[in-house]
């Protein structure tokens, strides 16, 4: 009998290291790229789909945000606009979705209580935060970055002319380099220059059709 119990315990412990062992194999891992999306833009795509790819990341979230708190102040349309382009922009694609926390909270984003909210949702998930070359040296004027930056996995993806050394560790993907910003398309689309393949057909068609970024809209 104590053999046989023996043998039971010792079983009942491998079938619970099993079980901890898969529930770690399991735990999802999603990448978000966030931004204003304005508007979003074949670089943005391309972005998600290298580092979904490279990475073997489950998904990927495009996350609009409100009112990023630590750029350069820049002119953005209404939220609802920028969220509803980025789902036409990304419409069709299985591994592509949207994360509507930023939008839905309203006033200033900060990553640290975006990621904050997000882990205690979904626990089973690791987080990999995309941001462009140009973003790395911001990094230490992000609010709590220190702490941010054990909650996720930074993932870089080089920008042509940007320094990539960080204090912070980052999972570096090379993207193929393109040289088109939102900055430059808003220009163009208050020209009225043709924009046709930079920005995803269906998001052109709403810009155009809201009648967006044309007489100081």
């Amino acid at each position: 009998m104590i053999s046989l119990k023996r043998q039971s315990f010792s079983n009942s412990r491998t079938q619970l290291a099993t079980e901890v062992d898969f529930d770690i194999q399991q735990k999802k891992r999603v990448g978000i790229l966030g931004g204003t999306f304005n508007p979003p833009h074949i670089g943005h795509l391309i972005i998600a789909d290298q580092v979904c790819h490279q990475l073997g990341l489950e998904k990927i979230y495009f996350m609009p945000s409100a009112n990023p708190p630590h750029q350069d102040e820049k002119k953005a349309i209404e939220a609802n606009h920028r969220l509803h382009m980025v789902e036409l922009a990304i419409e069709g694609n299985q591994r592509f979705d949207v994360e509507k926390a930023e939008i839905e909270r309203g006033g200033k984003s900060y990553t640290y209580d975006t990621i904050v909210k997000l882990k205690e949702e979904h626990p089973d998930t690791d987080y990999y935060f995309i941001i462009g070359g140009d973003m790395v040296e911001y990094l230490p004027k992000w609010y709590k970055i220190e702490k941010l930056a054990q909650l996720v996995e930074f993932v870089g993806v080089n920008r042509p002319g940007y320094n990539l050394l960080s204090p912070y560790p980052i999972i570096w993907v090379d993207v193929p380099s393109m040289d088109i910003s939102s900055t430059s398309l808003r220009k163009s689309l208050e020209m009225n220059c043709p924009v046709n393949y930079l920005i995803p057909r269906k998001t052109l068609e709403y810009i155009w059709r809201e009648g967006l970024y044309q007489n100081g809209r």
